[in-house]
């Protein structure tokens, strides 16, 4: 009898480790496209994830079976913390309600235990909406150089909310150093997740201390890109983005790096994707050609602005862009064409000031906001 009672405590202990798990980040909106999306998320265990998409609609999620996606690769389903879906063959600038799913493995027993996932009982499901390059006008916010302030974050960010803001542009050292999972979270995009990041579409420019710590190797995994690169493009209305990695600004040998730097050859790599970019039928068609860029590439500079502006200017001179977005010197500037060098303007965005832009057929608006919400500077820039 002995025997059995410790036999059934030991499985009913194994069972309920297994089946312990919870989300502790996310959701949140990645990589969306006008036939796709990416939804990313973490588990305190390993899991298998999947996801349910249903159409909009004010209907019960659970009214019938919805669409399953997995989480998989090379034919098996993935186990792990990070859970990445893209769903694809979407339709263009339509919404869609989703909901999250993560079951606890024990994989060296492959014993399934509980299932962690969001709410669509006490509240809405989470919702998204694909771009759309036929969009008459949207609307899209700027911030950079949070370096970890939420209370920051929070104030700048008062107005991103789903059906109002199309997506959220984080230009640049959110956080002071990438050394885990935990800093990365908690500097902001936990805080992010509970304003707006989870139906609001995030894209990300990598600032230079996003390249530093050890985390900084798994960046591209939780900010996945449509060319799986930090560098990449999207269109979306009137508007054409090229997000530029700016890279580090020391020269590779300093002493910083620990000889692990790269970023000269990096940005030569990058080079010569922006120069097919800059070909593309959706750059050359798109009303607007707007750039956002970490490093603004100015003189007097360090070394990483300077190869930037070696490598980056030449290509983006006499090509129509309309505005380049920078942060990093933590100044408000707005540097006007120069003949010979960028034919565009340049708005540096400080550390605690966002930028909430409209672009419509016939001008795109640019509003420079405080903490308070107080409007700073007001921009006007006609259409094409």
């Amino acid at each position: 009898m002995r025997i059995n009672f410790v036999f059934l405590f030991c499985l009913l202990s194994c069972y309920s480790i297994a089946q312990e798990i919870k989300i502790t980040h996310g959701p949140y909106i990645q990589n969306i496209g006008e036939h796709e999306a990416t939804i990313v998320w973490t588990t305190d265990n390993d899991a298998i994830s999947w996801m349910e998409l249903a159409p909009a609609g004010d209907d019960s999620f659970y009214a019938k079976e919805r669409t399953q996606y997995f989480q998989t690769k090379n034919g098996n389903r993935v186990v792990g913390k990070l859970h990445t879906i893209t769903i694809p063959e979407l339709e263009r600038g339509t919404e869609y309600r989703y909901r999250i799913f993560s079951r606890a493995v024990m994989v060296d027993k492959l014993t399934y235990g509980d299932v962690a996932s969001t709410n669509v009982y006490g509240k809405k499901p989470l919702r998204f909406t694909t771009l759309d390059h036929r969009k008459p006008d949207i609307s899209f916010v700027i911030i950079n150089d949070i370096h970890g302030r939420n209370d920051d974050l929070t104030a700048l960010s008062r107005n991103v909310k789903y059906g109002a803001t199309d997506l959220m542009i984080f230009n640049g050292d959110m956080a002071d150093y990438m050394n885990d999972e935990q800093q990365f979270f908690s500097a902001f995009m936990d805080k992010s997740v509970e304003l707006f990041a989870a139906e609001v579409p995030v894209f990300y420019a990598r600032g230079n201390h996003e390249t530093r710590g050890l985390f900084n190797w798994s960046f591209s995994d939780y900010f996945p890109t449509n060319s799986g690169k930090p560098y990449y493009s999207f269109r979306h209305g009137p508007v054409h983005f090229i997000v530029l990695d700016s890279g580090e600004d020391k020269p590779d040998s300093d002493i910083e790096y620990y000889g692990l730097a790269q970023f000269d050859a990096y940005r030569t790599e990058e080079q010569k994707w922006l120069k097919k970019e800059l070909q593309s039928e959706s750059f050359r068609t798109a009303p607007y050609k707007v750039v956002i860029m970490h490093i603004p590439p100015l003189e007097p500079g360090w070394h990483g602005a300077l190869d930037i502006r070696r490598k980056f200017l030449p290509l983006l001179n006499n090509v129509g862009i309309t505005i380049m977005f920078c942060g990093d010197t933590h100044r408000y500037q707005y540097v006007e064409p120069n003949a010979g060098l960028h034919d565009f303007p340049i708005l540096i965005n400080a550390h605690n000031t966002s930028l909430e832009v409209k672009a419509t057929k016939n001008e795109m608006s640019i509003k420079r906001k405080d903490t308070s919400g107080k409007e700073i500077n007001d921009f006007v820039i006609q259409g094409m």
